[in-house]
């Protein structure tokens, strides 16, 4: 246990708890010696107080002493009861610490003002504004993700599927989640990225590869059709579909577009409600799922995908660090200068240290109490004493002096009363 090793720090520990031994020692000492050299002189007079000063003063060091030392261990070795207290009562030290530590420092309310005095939020965006740091940030994302992607093997994969998703996909009726989800993704205009992308390279496509296009149309043209009239139909033809894709892409409201939202949104309904539509999707599922290189076909499209994910985050000039970089310097400027983006943040991040703390926190302080009962008696005594006996020396040290002070007013009041 690493609280039970020695460190090289001890060592200054050390020397500083035998200091303050000598120091309080040393008080306790010169009372000793001023007692003994007052104690023939006349007591009605200063000596008096001198003597009684020191007196008092010894009684208060010796007292100290022995409460400091009954701490970790029996006062010149005499098991007197009540003593060597932490070495009897570890266990009960471990519980108690664990039920301060839960009492005081596991609260949610603890912990959310802690975290909102931290401003993370913030913090995280001056350190994002760094280049190097979203360098060095990139960076362990990439090491940590190599490391997950390169521990997940394909056999892994391939039991994963057939003997869980597969399966569990089987049993779950695939119309109604599928029209779900068809659903919001019309309502929410999430395929139209989709769609221009297509469109996109759809028509570079074409652009690029206009001989294969007519191949494509001369197949397509009656035997008895003269060339040189396929060739003016095919050109004719190619520049319209050119045309139609521009103006599809340029314009939101094509009625191409609408035709597909409203095709999008039919099926979308067809899947929930349509008993033959939601027989006719379970049945293709079902299809599909049975045949077995669906299994064998998602495992080599997980293989491309890894191997591309790779190679990607090993090439600095990729898309994945020059997207990622683009967009942590993004997050970067809205947590510096959006107060409703960090408070939104600081919002969840209350909410998961809250829960945390509520779910775990009693668990976690319960690895005091079991710690504590781990350690050896005799040398957990020893290092408890190293860490805080110079602190505990203080106590020697103003239980003389508090004693010599007491010491004189009790011998004022002496007296005052016997006069």
């Amino acid at each position: 246990m690493s609280f039970l090793v020695e460190t090289p720090a001890d060592l200054e520990r050390r020397r500083g708890l035998r200091q303050m031994r000598v120091i309080a020692t040393a008080l306790l000492v010169v009372a000793a010696v001023i007692w003994v050299a007052t104690l023939r002189l006349d007591q009605s007079g200063i000596w008096g107080y001198v003597n009684f000063s020191a007196k008092a003063a010894m009684v208060g060091a010796l007292a100290d002493w022995f409460a400091v030392v009954a701490l970790f261990k029996h006062p010149l070795g005499v098991p007197i009861p009540h003593t060597a207290l932490v070495k009897k009562r570890k266990a009960e030290l471990g519980r108690s610490l664990e039920e301060f530590v839960t009492a005081n420092f596991m609260t949610e309310d603890i912990a959310r003002d802690r975290l909102q005095a931290a401003d993370v939020p913030k913090r995280l965006g001056v350190w994002l504004a760094q280049p190097d740091h979203r360098i060095r940030a990139l960076d362990e994302a990439v090491r940590v993700g190599r490391r997950g992607l390169e521990r997940i093997k394909d056999e892994d994969v391939k039991s994963l599927l057939d003997d869980f998703l597969l399966p569990r996909l089987a049993r779950e009726p695939i119309a109604p989640i599928a029209g779900t989800l068809l659903e919001g993704i019309v309502e929410d205009g999430v395929h139209h990225g989709l769609v221009d992308l297509t469109l996109e390279h759809l028509q570079e496509w074409l652009r690029e590869n206009p001989d294969s296009f007519a191949e494509v149309m001369g197949e397509r043209a009656p035997w008895w059709s003269p060339p040189w009239v396929d060739g003016k139909v095919i050109n004719w033809t190619y520049n319209q579909v050119m045309a139609w894709l521009t103006d599809i892409r340029a314009t939101a409201r094509h009625p191409a577009r609408e035709a597909l939202d409203n095709m999008l949104r039919q099926l979308s309904s067809d899947l929930q409600s349509d008993p033959e539509v939601m027989e006719r999707a379970e049945a293709l599922k079902a299809r599909l799922l049975e045949n077995p290189q669906v299994s064998v076909t998602l495992v080599s499209l997980w293989g491309s995908f890894k191997t591309t994910l790779l190679g990607a985050m090993d090439d600095r000039t990729s898309y994945f660090h020059t997207r990622g970089d683009e967009l942590l310097e993004h997050l970067a400027v809205r947590l510096q200068h959006d107060e409703a983006v960090r408070d939104r943040i600081g919002a969840h991040l209350g909410d998961l240290v809250g829960f945390f703390v509520n779910t775990y926190g009693g668990e976690l302080a319960q690895v005091i109490s079991y710690t504590v009962d781990q350690w050896d008696a005799e040398v957990a005594s020893r290092r408890i004493e190293l860490f805080v006996g110079r602190d505990l020396q203080f106590i020697r040290i103003n239980g003389t002096i508090i004693g010599a002070l007491a010491g004189i007013v009790l011998h004022a009041l002496s007296k005052v009363i016997g006069q």
